[in-house]
């Protein structure tokens, strides 16, 4: 029997991503139309960016808490939580929860270093890039990592959260990523890591100047790992 993968939503279109990518490419693993028991429990993303956008993440670790016990109710084996953003306050709870937790920037980082990238580009929420939930683990691991300047910082965060968790796709948005992803390997970076799980819908490899770590695709993969 297969592990039951509980899925912490925070953003819609990151979560419904993260979830497909499981349920397609499990049958690569468990045999066609085959996957793993998927529960997911949302909370609106209203009540998360209350606390987060008011840095209160003792609070937003118990909202998180509170999905997680939900689905430990259901079944689940393990959580995961694809929303890098939220990850702050996962990092409050995970020895406090019912059930463990994958981490996404753990997972993310180690894809990183098999890879053999050295300085990683981070791209995500103005919160997330300018958080603490990507650098300690990149210095854990040896590996350099870079943020964009000030401007294409709030950018990025403007088209997130205006147009990414709506699930609009703009050309024109793809082409201010593909600059400021270009701008990132101007300054050394060997690989820029999409650490939004909106970024992957709007940025593929095709696109980018820079080979990229999909965060939610690399997420949905551990934890089919984890559930065989």
């Amino acid at each position: 029997m297969s592990k039951h993968i509980g899925i912490v939503a925070v953003s819609a279109e990151g979560a419904a991503l993260c979830y497909r990518t499981i349920c397609a490419e499990a049958a690569a693993i468990f045999g066609p139309h085959n996957h793993p028991e998927v529960t997911m429990h949302t909370v609106a993303l209203a009540r998360h960016m209350e606390h987060i956008d008011a840095g209160r993440w003792e609070d937003e670790a118990h909202l998180l808490l509170e999905s997680a016990h939900k689905l430990a109710q259901a079944g689940a084996d393990f959580l995961i939580c694809p929303d890098n953003t939220a990850h702050q306050a996962v990092d409050l709870i995970r020895q406090r929860t019912p059930i463990p937790w994958l981490h996404i920037a753990e997972e993310v980082v180690a894809v990183a270093r098999e890879r053999g990238y050295r300085a990683v580009g981070v791209l995500g929420t103005r919160c997330l890039m300018e958080g603490p939930v990507y650098p300690k683990r990149f210095q854990d691991h040896g590996l350099g990592h870079m943020i964009p300047d000030r401007e294409d910082r709030e950018r990025i965060n403007q088209i997130i959260f205006d147009e990414l968790v709506y699930g609009r796709l703009e050309e024109r948005a793809r082409a201010e990523f593909v600059s400021i992803i270009a701008k990132l390997k101007k300054r050394g970076c060997d690989a820029v890591a999409l650490s939004c799980t909106e970024i992957p819908l709007l940025i593929e490899d095709r696109d980018s100047p820079l080979p990229t770590l999909d965060s939610t695709r690399i997420l949905a993969r551990a934890a089919l790992r984890e559930a065989k």
